[in-house]
This record gives C-alpha cells, sequence and structure tokens, in this order.
C-alpha cells in the first residue's frame, strides 16, 4: 500500500509540473518594449553588445535575450527570420529592418524594435552611430531618414 502510493504522488507531481511548465505565459510586448527603453542612453559601440554600449544588432539582441528569445547577433542574421507584418500594421516588439547608411545597397544593415505605432505613426528604439542621435535612441520613423531606408518589419515573436 505504501509503495502504490508513493508511486500516486510521483505521478501526480510530474503531471502538476508538465501542465504548469505547458501552460506559460507568453512574453508580452509591453515588456519587451519597457526593457527596451531602460536602455535609453546607453552609448553606441561597433560590436557591443552589453550595458557599456551597444551596436544596432548588440541592442536588439540583448533585449531579445533578455526574455531568452534567440535572435540574431548581426543584422543581415534577420534575413530570413520572422513573420512579415506591413508596416502600418505591426506591433510594439516587431523588429524593423533598414539598409546600412547607403540606401541604395538593399541588404540589412540597421535593426531596431518598434515602440509604437499610432495610426501608422511609428516609433521605434535602435541603438545609433548618428552624430545628432548617438545611441540607445527613440526615432519617429515617419519624420525621419530612415523612410528611404526601410526593407520591411517582422514579427519574431509567434
Amino acid at each position: 500500500m505504501k509503495w502504490f502510493l508513493i508511486v500516486f504522488i510521483s505521478l501526480f507531481s510530474f503531471s502538476a509540473l508538465a501542465e504548469t511548465d505547458s501552460t506559460a505565459a507568453p512574453i508580452e510586448r509591453d515588456s519587451i518594449v519597457q526593457y527596451a527603453q531602460q536602455l535609453i542612453g546607453v552609448p553606441y559601440l561597433w560590436g557591443g553588445s552589453s550595458k557599456s554600449g551597444f551596436d544596432c544588432s548588440g541592442f536588439v539582441h540583448h533585449v531579445f535575450k533578455h526574455f531568452g528569445i534567440p535572435v540574431s547577433r548581426t543584422s543581415r542574421g534577420y534575413k530570413d527570420k520572422g513573420e512579415e507584418v506591413v508596416l502600418t500594421e505591426s506591433n510594439p516588439g516587431d523588429v524593423i529592418l533598414f539598409t546600412g547608411t547607403n540606401a541604395a545597397v538593399r541588404q540589412i544593415g540597421h535593426v531596431g524594435i518598434i515602440l509604437r505605432n499610432a495610426n501608422g505613426t511609428i516609433d521605434f528604439i535602435h541603438s545609433s552611430s548618428s552624430k545628432k542621435h548617438y545611441g540607445v535612441t527613440i526615432t519617429r520613423y515617419n519624420a525621419s531618414g530612415y523612410v528611404k531606408r526601410f526593407l520591411r518589419v517582422i514579427n519574431i515573436l509567434k
């Protein structure tokens, strides 16, 4: 009888653990953008991926890694990742992809994270090497030079 009770309790415990794991809540988009905003002002550092300094992909990588979400460490690594989203339908936490500084070269060279989309007015957060907006900063997409560099938006949070 004692043996049966031990087996029953063990099975019940494992069953409860399995249920807990399978019902884990997905990462909230608001949590991602709130964490990203805590990093505003961290300086730009080419190749950087820590709070000492970020390049653009290091910043995005750091933010998603904080939540256990694997993403590319390089901007070009986003080429075939995620599910494409129409810009005007983008959501906080989506990744926005741009060319590098030469917009004529239509390859990914810069990445950021969508903060908000207010009826097509898009704000994104990124680590910029621009002398005007150096380091982790928020940019209003619609009123920026990034419009001509825009490639696409992707959802990696499925």
